[in-house]
């Protein structure tokens, strides 16, 4: 046996990982007491709420016991399975334990929300085009009917100070204001979920926030206790690897898929019913950041998102989502295609059930008081409108009860529905009463049914009124923590997403594994999380086992052989409008007022934005500067049109402008623009130069002939450039090899 090894307690050593010394690869099964606090921690001391010391050690208000118990100490066989009538039933009421773990889980932040704290929204209107009648009774889905809406973006795991950039999944909230009542479809950018089961959302949410003991990293995935979660709870794979692919770096919200997650049941004025999934597709196009601009965007604007919506909105650039459906029959087992649908965490791709148009939502309108509105805004699934109703999906069946009790703790009492923001645009006469922040002054005595002191008021409505109905599905099956065997496929959907990536996406997926996982302190994190690849696509595996300098492992569950790739899930291969895209137009100090005006008025022409980039702020003749050289950065635009290649201004020096510390080659030009245009080569952007400017091309060493690099007047640039953008990005500057299937 080796010798312990000795430390200098006076010298620095590397610091340890999150968790126990050296964890195990596999699952640990043998029970074993809490954690010791680490030689850097020392909780509070223990004194009685008056300020009397009780002598006892600070970890005796930490946890207790090998065993997991209920909060008052009963010990339990599972937290991963609720209680449901039958493996495919509905979920319980009388679960205990769910709605413990679920009531605490909802009230542990205040006041700001557990998830999805960072957030922004806009106000707009939803358009039927009446495609759904036949399926649906909604009132608000019938032809030309038009609803106004509310709509919230968020990404989920930082909290209110982090940035929008961040590698995360993005909530995709709606609330239709209807005739008939609110309709909330509370969703995301990615279609598929974690897990499958509500009950373990805390845990999921857990391991993704900071660490508890130093609170980093801040809104971020890539450390121990979410990859150790991940890997061991391995329903997570399909949404992990949505995760770590340009799906979860959006660039814009114009520019993000919205999904409803879940399969709904939808009901027709016969009474006849169909299986659906919701998805809002941006008439802007898909389109994300690549990994640099990420981090270069969280520091240089971690606001980046939020003001790229409303600076859209506040240009009438309007962003514009189609809303579509996949409809499946609403057979007695509840699949399509072999597709179990009330799983969570796999989709029906559009080849096998092509998405239905039913209407269009545009945002037109920013909040007037952003807390009032955006903070304030409450969703709940439950908010359903006669025509549209839940299915036994078990993550659904509990956000049912979560999303309404988290309410009651983060706005203060049961009355959250009347704060304006949440507030019906129909009748509402619900008969309840009193309570925090009670806003309506009640009239007539009798809140209860049936009653005579009130005329009988409120009538219940009858079905032949349009009331809403629970559709009366069977239910039979005995009490059992269980789930369908069709669950238990963890790895298909995974190597579904992953073959159905371009090269460059598949490129790009790689690296977000290698580095994420690299940041992880546990070898045996790593290991496991490898092992999870290897059962989704050798080829993945072992790209990212070479750049973590680990051995691939062959894999536990056989890749799956029979995927058909998805083209739908690519964000590459198509084109898009290039309206509302954002042209950065280089002048210098002594560019013609005439020349500015005739590159503006081709890029406005275009249906785009032009914005000046000037190296002083003011006006040029007449024409008025957006940026200047110290405020601006690549990230901001779409593409660059060089009119003049400016000469280093005053103020491009290092002790007044660090980015003017980049090296220029040739003619001296701005180094702040070389940087500029380097880093829009480097993101594979559009590149154009006048005739006389191809100097900035020297200097940040960018061949003319490269793909995507336009030389010629403003006209002919521009003209090329709707032609580029519409593939969003030169793709092809930098080819990749296609991945071995």
């Amino acid at each position: 046996m080796a010798p312990e090894k000795k430390t200098d307690p006076t010298q620095p050593t590397p610091p340890s990982g999150p968790g126990v010394p050296s964890p195990v690869l596999d699952e640990p099964t043998t029970p074993v007491a809490p954690p010791a606090p680490k030689p850097s921690q020392e909780g509070p001391a223990t004194v009685t709420p008056t300020g009397a010391p009780t002598g006892a050690p600070p970890e005796a208000f930490a946890q207790q016991g090998e065993y997991l118990t209920t909060s008052t100490g009963v010990r339990l066989r599972t937290t991963d399975r609720a209680l449901k009538a039958g493996p495919r039933g509905p979920v319980l009421l009388q679960d205990h334990h769910l709605r413990e773990k679920i009531t605490h889980f909802d009230h542990e932040r205040i006041p700001e929300r557990v998830v999805h704290a960072r957030g922004t929204g806009a106000h707009g209107a939803f358009v039927a085009n009446g495609n759904a009648s036949k399926i649906c009774r909604a009132a608000f889905l019938k032809k030309d009917v038009e609803t106004p809406i509310f709509v919230r973006f968020s990404t989920v795991a930082g909290f209110r100070g982090s940035s929008d950039t961040v590698r995360d999944t993005r909530g995709f909230a709606t609330k239709f204001y209807t005739t008939e009542g609110n309709y909330d479809l509370v969703g995301n950018n990615i279609p598929v979920f974690f897990i499958q089961e509500g009950i373990k959302f805390p845990d999921i949410i857990h391991a993704v926030k900071p660490e508890p003991d130093r609170e980093i990293p801040q809104a971020q995935s890539a450390h121990d206790t979410f990859y150790d979660f991940v890997s061991l709870h391995t329903e997570a794979q399909a949404h992990l690897a949505w995760s770590m692919s340009d799906r979860a770096i959006p660039l814009s919200f114009r520019m993000m898929e919205g999904f409803g997650v879940h399969t709904f049941r939808m009901v027709n004025e016969a009474g006849e019913t169909s299986l659906v999934k919701f998805h809002w597709k941006p008439r802007q196009g898909v389109h994300s950041q690549v990994w640099e601009e990420t981090q270069m965007t969280a520091g240089l604007d971690p606001d980046f998102h939020r003001r790229d919506l409303y600076d859209a909105i506040d240009a009438g650039a309007y962003p514009v989502w189609d809303l579509g459906v996949q409809v499946m029959p609403d057979t007695e087992d509840e699949m399509f295609e072999g597709i179990d649908l009330l799983d969570p965490t796999k989709i029906v791709p559009e080849e096998l059930c092509p998405v239905q148009v039913i209407g269009t939502m545009t945002l037109n309108r920013r909040p007037v008081n952003f807390f009032a509105e955006t903070e304030q805004v409450m969703f709940n699934p439950g908010h359903l409108v006669p025509g549209i109703d839940v299915t036994n999906d078990p993550l659904l069946q509990v956000r049912l009860f979560s999303y309404i009790d988290t309410q009651i703790t983060r706005l203060g009492g049961p009355n959250f529905s009347q704060i304006p923001i949440n507030a019906p645009q129909c009748p509402v006469n619900d008969m309840l009463r009193d309570g925090f922040h009670q806003h309506a002054v009640h009239g007539g005595v009798a809140p209860y049914r049936p009653n005579a002191l009130d005329g009988g008021n409120p009538a219940e409505t009858g079905t032949e009124e349009a009331a809403f109905i629970d559709v009366p599905a069977p239910v039979a099956g005995k009490k059992v923590r269980e789930r369908p065997a069709s669950f238990e496929d963890h790895f298909s959907q995974a190597t579904l997403f992953v073959r159905s990536l371009s090269p460059v996406e598949r490129q790009h997926l790689t690296a977000a594994y290698t580095f994420e996982l690299g940041k992880c302190y546990e070898e045996s994190v790593r290991v496991r999380q490898l092992q999870c690849l290897a059962n989704i696509d050798a080829e993945l595996c072992a790209e990212v086992a070479r750049g973590l300098g680990l051995p691939a492992p062959e894999p536990t569950v056989p890749p799956a052989t029979d995927v058909e790739p998805s083209p739908a899930l690519s964000q590459v291969g198509r084109t898009w409008p290039v309206t509302g895209r954002k042209i950065a137009l280089v002048v210098d100090s002594t560019t013609g007022p005439a020349d500015i005006e005739a590159a503006k008025d081709a890029v406005t022409a275009a249906g785009m934005l032009p914005f000046v980039v000037a190296p002083s702020g003011g006006k040029i003749g007449d024409v008025v500067v957006d940026r200047t050289f110290l405020t601006t950065a690549s990230v901001e635009f779409d593409a660059v049109l060089v009119v003049d290649a400016p000469v280093p201004a005053p103020d491009a020096t290092p002790d007044l402008d660090v980015k003017a510390g980049q090296p220029t080659g040739g003619k001296q030009v701005d180094p702040r623009m070389v940087k500029l245009v380097a880093e829009m080569f480097r993101h594979s952007k559009a590149i154009g130069a006048g005739p006389d400017a191809t100097d900035i091309l020297t200097a940040a060493v960018v061949p003319t002939d490269a793909p995507g690099v336009v030389v010629g007047k403003p006209a002919e640039v521009v003209k090329e450039f709707t032609e580029l953008l519409a593939t969003h990005r030169v793709w092809d500057r930098f080819p990749v090899a296609a991945p071995k299937q």
